[in-house]
């Protein structure tokens, strides 16, 4: 494939070494092109980057590509292909583990998304305090299930290229659910490789992964595919699912290329839904509460994508895309509406998304200084039909529909983001993103709700960032960043008449940091402030007002040590602070913010020698989190083991193709404890954390 081939580094760029594999950096680039030429792009926001040493020509193919040389003014957690093949993972999600400041919170409800908490905000996935990407395309659904629902069950773990998470609203590269931060996944686009997954362990759990690179007539085929069953821990609860993807890139005359991508994905599942605090308690904490009959859900996940790439120049490159997604989402949940009385809901999503864009990507010179830019705009239209039915019995429906209406959804974007090297001592990154929304509600039918469905009130909001990062001494780096991100008001909010002339929630983040890197030692810690204002608060039924401030505050840390070959001792460990600072009940204030864990600690000794026996074992912890705003209510806090041992040999015959075995034990403790713990209907309910489990697999490289 024709190749986007950047000059040759300043001399200030060599001299910062490439970040070393886990824990690695996105990686900056020096700050050169015409900032003209950004500005005319439209409003748009920078990223931080510099060149590093030995760095081959990139394949400028995903936005934001050419900004990921060197080290970063914000913090981002990046695992590539082989230490998310070395993870053997059935869920990308499950890479998380390895990313301080993030928290899975299960639900264990089978194709019903986990909650994760990051950086104080305890709405990831669930809800819309995360933002996630594949190849630069939003997961997160604006208006299916939660503002800003992202399912990363639609992504092959063995089909990953490169799993990127940015903590904080640092990105300019995206918008909308960016509070937080962002997982951005980048999927395999060439090489020639053949690789298998397999694996069986408790509950019925079988998980296979297959991904195949080639060529494909006069271009590059990547596919991967997976299927995955569980029976789980609980009663009359399983999860199966299947997801194919591939994509076919041309090379074509004149440094062009066409690629062309599919995915499809199918889920479902029955589900025991949650327990009673009480009765978790009392000695039963895998049953399932008598008056749960028939939970679970079903999704069908369709999406295509083209790319047409061109080389304008040696130094810059246009990249332009175009898709569309095709997603059917129901779910059948019973829960306590009240403390006598529990109700079967229906939540039906039959959601539409095409969507556009082009950026242009390049590296220029300015005073001699690199400067590696990116400028771009986008826009997608989201459809959504919205069913709601409450009192439905063994996924029957008994009533007329609460809500039967479609929502639309449209956003449009302008981006940029530079990086620049001054000096060793001194490299600067500016972005600058503008995102306009505007949409409409309809009613399909009659539904007994009298919520307000009306045109969206349309909102704007420019939001930039800006970064610092100086070497100090060889492998020691500082860096400071100031962040702006925003949240649009809640679905209620956003169609309501009541709701005009409402502000975006603003969250601006200041971040220090300091990172070593050398052959026996990789560190880094971080320490953020982000401030909340303009949250929307309910001031009587459909009416609101922007009234509250909250304040997330932490410390980050992770640390690789290698004392001997092939031995790694790891640490991620966070300390998270989020209480409330402005409410219209005062006696919130000073409050925490529900589900965020203060501390979490992980701890890993791995001994994986490139071939014959190795063994892993890690500890993790999490305190407990407040369950209610008042905070007169904590729960779920643990502490597990896992434990694990793997063989790496070569095929009989077949020297070249290598095979990797490994037996796990997760929770080895069989520790009982809950994974959530949160209040519906006044009621405080669990979702039980999975037993001991076993589980034993091979990976092969053929």
């Amino acid at each position: 494939m024709k190749t986007l081939t950047f000059p040759k580094p300043s001399p200030a760029a060599l001299r910062h070494g490439q970040t070393p594999p886990l824990h690695r950096r996105p990686q900056h680039q020096p700050l050169r092109h015409a900032i003209a030429l950004a500005c005319a792009a439209s409003s748009a926001w920078c990223a931080p980057h510099a060149l590093a040493q030995g760095t081959p020509p990139q394949q400028i193919e995903i936005k934001g590509q050419g900004l990921r040389s060197g080290t970063q003014a914000y913090s981002t957690t990046t695992l590539d292909a082989q230490q998310i093949r070395d993870a053997a993972v059935s869920q990308p999600e499950q890479l998380l583990r390895q990313v301080p400041g993030v928290e899975v919170r299960h639900y264990n409800l089978g194709g019903v998304v986990n909650v994760i908490t990051i950086r104080g905000f305890n709405g990831g996935a669930h809800g819309g305090d995360l933002g996630m990407v594949v190849d630069g395309i939003p997961l997160n659904e604006a208006m299916s299930h939660s503002d800003g629902y992202a399912d990363l069950n639609v992504i092959v773990p063995l089909e990953i290229e490169r799993f990127q998470v940015y903590r904080g609203p640092v990105s300019a590269l995206y918008g909308n659910f960016n509070r937080g931060g962002l997982i951005a996944v980048e999927t395999r686009r060439h090489g020639s490789y053949l690789e298998a997954d397999a694996s069986i362990g408790s509950f019925s759990t079988v998980d296979l992964q297959a991904a195949l690179g080639t060529k494909l007539g006069a271009g590059d085929f990547n596919g991967a595919a997976q299927a995955y069953r569980s029976g789980d821990f609980r009663p009359d609860s399983k999860f199966t699912r299947g997801t194919l993807s591939g994509r076919w890139t041309l090379d074509l005359a004149a440094a062009r290329s066409l690629s062309v991508s599919a995915r499809a994905h199918q889920g479902r599942w029955d589900s025991a839904s949650y327990l009673l605090k009480t009765q978790f308690d009392a000695g039963d904490p895998y049953g399932k509460d008598p008056r749960v009959r028939d939970d679970g859900g079903s999704k069908n996940f369709y999406t295509g994508r083209v790319d047409y790439n061109l080389a304008l120049s040696p130094q810059v490159k246009l990249l332009s895309f175009a898709y569309g997604t095709q997603q059917d989402y129901t779910r059948f949940f019973t829960r306590p509406l009240n403390a006598s009385t529990w109700s079967q809901r229906e939540e039906t999503y039959d959601r539409r998304v095409a969507g556009a864009g082009a950026s242009l990507n390049g590296r220029s010179t300015v005073a001699g200084l690199a400067l590696d830019w990116v400028a771009g705009l986008e826009a997608y239209r989201e459809s959504t039909d919205y069913l709601f039915f409450e009192g439905t019995q063994a996924r029957a429906r008994l009533s007329p529909a609460a809500y039967d209406r479609r929502y639309d959804f449209n956003s449009t974007s302008a981006f940029t983001e530079l990086a620049l090297t001054v000096a060793p001592w001194l490299r600067a990154t500016l972005g600058l993103r503008y995102d306009r929304f505007t949409g409409d509600c309809v009613r399909n039918g009659a539904e007994t709700s009298g919520d307000p469905c009306a045109a969206l009130n349309s909102a704007s909001r420019t939001t930039p960032k800006l970064g610092l990062v100086s070497t100090v001494a060889p492998g020691l780096d500082l860096r400071a960043s100031r962040a702006e991100g925003f949240a649009l008001p809640p679905g209620a909010a956003k169609y309501a008449a009541g709701g005009a002339g409402l502000k975006p929630t603003v969250f601006r983040q200041t971040e220090v940091g300091i990172s070593y890197k050398s052959s026996l030692l990789r560190a880094d810690l971080t320490g953020y402030r982000i401030g909340s204002s303009n949250e929307v608060r309910t001031v009587s039924p459909g009416v609101f007002e922007n009234f509250g401030r909250t304040r997330r505050s932490g410390t980050e840390a992770a640390a690789t040590l290698t004392p001997l070959d092939h031995v790694e001792l790891g640490l991620v460990a966070t300390r998270m602070n989020a209480r409330v600072e402005e409410n219209a009940n005062p006696a919130l204030v000073g409050q925490q913010v529900t589900g965020v864990p203060r501390r979490t600690t992980g701890l890993t000794l791995a001994w994986r020698p490139p071939e014959g026996f190795g063994a892993s074992a890690e500890w993790r912890r999490a305190s407990d989190s407040a369950v209610d705003a008042a905070n007169t209510l904590f729960g779920g806090g643990y502490s597990t083991v896992d434990l694990a041992v793997q063989y790496v040999g070569r095929m009989p015959g077949a020297p070249a193709s290598r095979y990797r075995a490994y037996a796990r034990v997760q929770n080895a403790s069989d520790h009982t404890y809950a994974s959530n713990v949160f209040l519906i209907g006044g009621q405080q309910l669990v979702a039980p954390a999975a037993p001991r489990a076993f589980q034993l697999g091979v990976q092969a490289d053929f």
